[in-house]
């Protein structure tokens, strides 16, 4: 499974800690995906949300993505990578 990221971009405050935003695309997906993630270290225990980024699409193909974002850690890596890299503090 090959993801594209479109755009990343991460906030870090007192009260939410780090939290990204990356937009991205799957090859042979028909929509386009956004995943936030948050981190209250910017470290570790990054807990993460999965959406359709413009419209709903196929079940199966967004159930398919969060798999592997669960259990493909330099998958889920490459996201974290692209908002740390985007901070600006």
């Amino acid at each position: 499974m090959k993801a594209t990221i479109l755009s990343a971009k991460m906030t870090r405050d007192e009260e939410n800690g780090y939290v990204g935003l990356i937009r991205f695309e799957i090859e042979n997906h028909k929509q386009g995906y956004e995943v936030t993630i948050q981190s209250d270290n910017g470290k570790n225990n990054w807990s993460y949300a999965l959406n359709f980024s413009d419209r709903s699409g196929s079940e199966e193909e967004i159930q398919a993505v969060d798999e592997r974002l669960e259990e493909d850690d330099a998958f889920f890596e490459q996201f974290v990578i692209a908002a740390k890299n985007a901070l600006v503090e």
